[in-house]
């Protein structure tokens, strides 16, 4: 376990919120307020209007938030959206692109953590061929994640199966941030997933958790059991 993040055990679970809507992103905050510190707001809240009406709702009740709408353009676009959201005093934001949307976003970033993104958890080795990487996934993580610290930017979104090779060959400064979590058998889209002790036992700073809390029939027991996993993997390793 090498998490170099100083974040207490219980801000390491981020949970996605992907919903439609205000009210439906109200439901979810108010049901896991005591369970939950930390929030995903993505592409499908934006679309609803709601975007920084649930982000001013989440950072009124003193919550962390991650900003992931996969900033993807010419440089200086992507530096004056991420110059925008500085202003929101927010802690995580994505970026989907080269080195030079990286350096731009970098150059403006303030206060809030740029993490590149390097290959999602949706695509497995056949889609990124024919996408035209003709490189193993492993060796495409770790080129984008020496880019991302070569850039300026804090960190990553990785798979938790390539947390431990970007512990064991880049910079430990570097933030790795673990999507597809699952903590049970997995049948959705997500195709490389690891569950959370694995993520935490590789190096992960932080998981990513969305629909296993989100589609489960006591979503309060589903993240209490998640950040009691946490916990013991935390207090095994002797951490805070």
């Amino acid at each position: 376990m090498t998490s170099h993040d100083s974040s207490p055990a219980h801000e390491r679970l981020i949970f996605a919120l992907d919903v439609t809507d205000y009210a439906a992103a109200f439901e979810l905050i108010e049901q896991l307020d005591e369970t939950v510190a930390f929030y995903k707001i993505g592409l499908e809240l934006l679309m609803s209007g709601d975007y920084f009406r649930v982000l001013d709702l989440l950072k009124s009740r003193g919550k962390r938030i991650f900003v992931d709408l996969k900033f993807f353009d010419v440089p200086a676009t992507v530096a004056a959206a991420v110059r925008q959201l500085a202003r929101w005093d927010v802690d995580f934001a994505t970026i989907h692109g080269q080195d030079g949307m990286l350096k731009a976003a970098a150059q403006v970033k303030g206060a809030t953590r740029i993490l590149g993104v390097t290959a999602l958890t949706s695509l497995d080795q056949g889609d990124l061929q024919r996408l035209g990487f003709q490189c193993d996934i492993q060796a495409l993580v770790l080129s984008r994640a020496r880019a991302v610290l070569e850039a300026g930017c804090d960190g990553v979104i990785s798979s938790g199966l390539e947390v431990a090779a970007l512990r064991r060959e880049v910079d430990a400064r570097l933030l790795v941030v673990c999507p597809g979590i699952r903590p049970v058998a997995n049948d959705d889209d997500q195709k490389r997933t690891v569950d959370v002790a694995s993520a935490f036992k590789s190096g992960a700073d932080f998981i990513v958790v969305g629909r296993p809390i989100r589609d489960a029939l006591d979503r309060p027991r589903a993240a209490a059991n998640i950040q009691t996993t946490i916990a013991q993997a935390f207090a095994a390793a002797g951490s805070p």
